[in-house]
């Protein structure tokens, strides 16, 4: 059975993002018709427009931008957490249906690498072990309708889990302000790092900002900060500047 690497991919998003959401925010505070409105945002840079429409709060407009991504090498653990953004599709790898043929495919926590050889061979063989147990069950199973549906209560949380996510650029806003946060469980906070990294990449002005409050002002968790504000301001710079932003 492998251990697998997270791998987030942008695969689909709204066309020309930025224009989409200027062109809602103008229409909220023009009495041109559309197409006047279309031909004048033609004309400009919508960056410092779309930059202070987020800084007033004025948010609703950027829900009309829209980011898909596959998500694949990541655990049934983070699935349960992800999918906490009810703001949100999903479509994921189904354990009922699909059977684990041959062994399934987990993540390793890097706290237990960390451990060394040793500790990553024991979770190894407890991974093999877990197989054993699923795949008895299949076999014991085989003969009801639910087989399949029923020995998936075995697997593990480290389990491989797969999904196409689309969310709106203001649910991402809220998504990146917890998730890309020091605080957040380590692989959720990876996932999250390289989703705000795709998207800055096509809409810069739209996520210049984006990620936990302490970009943006101080840490929010109070007693519970990380301690870490400076580094995390400047992984963030180090994203922009590489994005263009």
């Amino acid at each position: 059975m492998p251990r697998v690497f997270h791998k987030v991919e942008l695969i689909r998003y709204t066309e020309r993002p930025e224009e989409a959401v200027a062109l809602a925010a103008k229409l909220c505070y023009s009495d041109s018709d559309i197409e006047g409105l279309r031909e004048e945002l033609s004309k400009k840079d919508t960056t410092a427009f779309i930059k202070k429409l987020v800084d007033m709060g004025h948010l609703s407009p950027i829900e009309h931008a829209c980011f898909t991504f596959a998500i694949e090498g990541v655990s049934r653990a983070l699935l349960a957490q992800i999918t906490r953004h009810r703001i949100a599709s999903f479509s994921v790898k189904s354990q009922r249906y699909v059977r684990a043929k041959g062994g399934f495919n987990y993540i390793i926590p890097p706290a237990i690498e960390a451990l060394g050889e040793d500790a990553v061979k024991q979770f190894e063989q407890q991974m093999d072990t877990i197989y054993s147990f699923y795949k008895g069950w299949l076999e014991r199973l085989e003969k009801g309708e639910r087989g399949n549906e029923d020995a998936r209560f075995v697997l593990p949380n480290a389990a491989e889990s797969k999904m196409i996510v689309t969310m709106n650029a203001r649910e991402l806003l809220h998504f990146f302000s917890l998730r890309c946060c020091n605080r957040a469980q380590w692989e959720i906070r990876a996932v999250a790092w390289d989703m705000l990294r795709l998207v800055t990449e096509v809409a810069p002005a739209l996520f210049s900002t984006a990620g936990p409050s302490c970009v943006r002002v101080k840490c929010g968790e109070g007693k519970m900060s990380c301690g870490l504000m400076e580094e995390v301001r400047r992984r963030h710079a180090e994203l922009t500047s590489n994005c263009g932003a």
